[in-house]
């Protein structure tokens, strides 16, 4: 399955430029690599902080199928392909709201939806 995943309040807190802080998306990233799903990394970010956010991935050892486009199309029509999206903008994502932060996703609810349509 590919998976598009946005960076900032999605991965971390949102800190842009920079890099938030952690917010418990590692071990889950890890796991749905494990299982074989294609992690694309879809974020707003360009130029030295989209190079931020890769470099991110990289010292936590998750490898990226591909950034910002998929490179398999199950057409000829250009575009953004993918199975499943997750940013702390799309419908029905679980957010923290804490007082001082943008909301950022909730790993834990992820992992149960996830959980829930077998996916991990």
């Amino acid at each position: 399955m590919n998976i598009a995943l946005d960076f900032d309040s999605t991965c971390v807190t949102h800190k842009n430029p920079g890099i938030g802080e952690d917010i418990g998306a590692v071990p889950v990233l890890k796991q749905l690599v494990e299982k074989g799903h294609n992690i694309i990394l879809y974020t707003a970010r360009t130029g030295y902080e989209l190079e931020q956010s890769v470099q991110w991935f990289k010292e936590r050892h998750i490898p990226l199928f591909s950034i910002q486009s998929n490179p398999k199309h199950w057409n000829n029509k250009p575009g953004h392909y993918t199975n499943l999206y997750i940013d702390d903008l799309a419908l029905g994502i679980p957010l923290i709201h804490l007082t001082g932060y943008q909301p950022y996703v909730d790993w834990g609810g992820v992992v149960k939806l996830l959980k829930d349509r077998q996916i991990l």
